[in-house]
């Protein structure tokens, strides 16, 4: 990938108003309750407030593949097609994404929410699509304007092509667990990749895994940071290496495709691993590892 995955919010306001331009809120609210993990799709905050002329994205029902065993499944690619001509997509709109955080009260700024539907876009064949570095708190922050007003929407010709190579299965997991030439790469927490918490019904990571946390991929501002650094953290891990393949997983395929992002900014394609942990701990025949190596 040539070009940056991420926009600044001072390009998107001075393109806002382009006509071959689609903003899209994909906001998602995850917090932890007293109840558990409570995960709500963000269209009423929308409603309350978004970015100029953009609409909304439900990727919780509309972009989710609601009958699949695993929440968050993605679309099939022509369920894709239809909901992105739905949001008036055409093979050649230039699409910006954005979210208002990963987790409620996180104190770092991965949009990961806005990142997976950037994947699903890519995984569908557009390439020009991005994610607005910061989201909707740092446009808010430097006083840009919002509003309530909800943008009549013509529907899109989006035909697109299914990029294969973008997707990982359970199978492709068990085929490369120790393959030398393709990384596994856990983007959870450091907690969660020994199985120190309780986050998941088992603890630990896919043997042989390498671990970038998503969280650390992002400044205070919402950027990816320096190029420098990215590739000093991803090099450690071999990600790097041009004859390796790699695939990024996390809990349920949301952090992994922040990673991805992360990696296309260097001009490395990474595949993500849909089903991640939520499907690979559904079979405890599946092993587990909680080795910090």
């Amino acid at each position: 990938m040539d070009v940056h995955p991420l926009v600044t919010t001072d390009w998107l306001f001075e393109h806002k108003d382009d006509d071959n331009l689609r903003i899209i809120d994909a906001t998602v609210f995850m917090e932890q309750t007293d109840e558990g993990l409570r995960i709500t799709p963000g269209e009423e905050a929308y409603q309350l407030a978004h970015l100029p002329n953009a609409v909304f994205a439900n990727l919780l029902t509309q972009f989710s593949d609601v009958d699949a065993a695993q929440p968050l499944t993605a679309l099939p690619h022509e369920s894709f097609v239809h909901e992105a001509r739905g949001l008036g997509i055409d093979d050649d709109t230039t699409v910006v994404i954005y979210d208002r955080g990963p987790v409620v009260g996180a104190t770092f700024t991965s949009s990961d929410w806005a990142s997976r539907l950037w994947w699903q876009f890519r995984l569908s064949g557009h390439n020009k699509v991005f994610v607005l570095g910061g989201g909707l708190p740092k446009w808010k922050q430097e006083a840009k304007p919002l509003t309530e007003e909800i943008p009549l929407t013509a529907a899109g010709s989006f035909i697109g092509r299914y990029r294969p190579e973008l997707y990982a299965t359970i199978n492709d997991i068990k085929d490369s667990m120790y393959d030398e030439k393709t990384i596994i790469m856990n983007c959870l927490s450091s907690e969660d990749f020994r199985g120190e918490t309780n986050n998941y019904p088992r603890k630990g990571h896919i043997p042989g895994s390498e671990h970038v946390f998503f969280g650390d991929l992002s400044t205070p501002s919402g950027s990816l940071p320096h190029e420098d650094t990215l590739r000093a953290i991803f090099t450690s891990t071999g990600a790097l290496d041009p004859e390796k393949k790699v695939i990024t997983y996390c809990g349920g395929g949301v952090a992994a495709t922040w990673n991805a992002l992360a990696l296309a900014s260097l001009g490395k394609e990474a595949a993500v691993y849909d089903g991640s942990l939520n499907e690979w701990m559904s079979d405890k025949e599946n092993p587990l590892s909680t080795s910090s190596e």
